[in-house]
């Protein structure tokens, strides 16, 4: 894949994400639901990562920090569900 095509792929996702971060925080405010702020924010953290991606070529050293918040990314979302399916006490 070219760099041009590669760019244009993250600029989509990076939309995509951008897109859904608003679609949470909408619901957000609407319930208050912790669940959905944590979606949001998720989904920012990787819209974010994705216009770096795009914009920047990533040395290799720099790298894993791009997997790491890919890792922090994820976490969150599995943070919101583990949160939301635990039992009211």
């Amino acid at each position: 894949m070219t760099d041009a095509a590669s760019s244009l792929l993250m600029g989509a996702v990076a939309m995509a994400s951008f897109v859904a971060m608003l679609f949470f925080l909408r619901h957000w405010r609407q319930t208050a639901d912790g669940f959905f702020f944590l979606f949001a924010l998720s989904f920012g953290l990787d819209a974010v990562t994705r216009i770096v991606l795009g914009l920047w070529r990533v040395a290799e050293d720099t790298e894993p920090l791009v997997y790491l918040a890919r890792l922090v990314t994820f976490g969150l979302i599995i943070v919101a569900i583990v949160q939301k399916n635990r039992p009211m006490r």
